[in-house]
């Protein structure tokens, strides 16, 4: 078995990103994780995205609010973000797994 076969669809399409934050926590995703992201994806309402926003990336929740799309974290802290409905959000793609370190001592939750 390989993990590649089991975790990525398309090669091409998918990278690997670190999770930096806390924001996403209560989606079972933690600072220190590592995210398998297909960017060969279309985003929809309901899937944790990547997104680009103010010149930064965001891992969010995509949710369709009263007939807008907004940004919203898993963690009470955190506002939703809304999206103005006149500039299209570039949505970068969407989080289609999660890996966690469990050894201790490396730096990782």
């Amino acid at each position: 078995m390989s993990l590649e076969d089991e975790l990525i669809r398309c090669r091409a399409s998918t990278v690997l990103l670190r999770v930096s934050g806390e924001s996403m926590q209560g989606a079972g995703i933690a600072h220190g994780d590592l995210l398998i992201v297909d960017r060969g994806l279309e985003p929809r309402p309901g899937q944790i995205v990547v997104a680009w926003l103010a010149g930064g990336f965001t891992l969010k929740r995509l949710v369709c609010h009263r007939g807008r799309l907004r940004l919203e974290a898993a963690h009470p802290a955190y506002p939703p973000l809304e999206l103005d409905p006149g500039a299209e959000p570039h949505l970068w793609g969407v989080a289609v797994h999660v890996i966690r370190t469990l050894e201790p001592g490396t730096g990782h939750r």
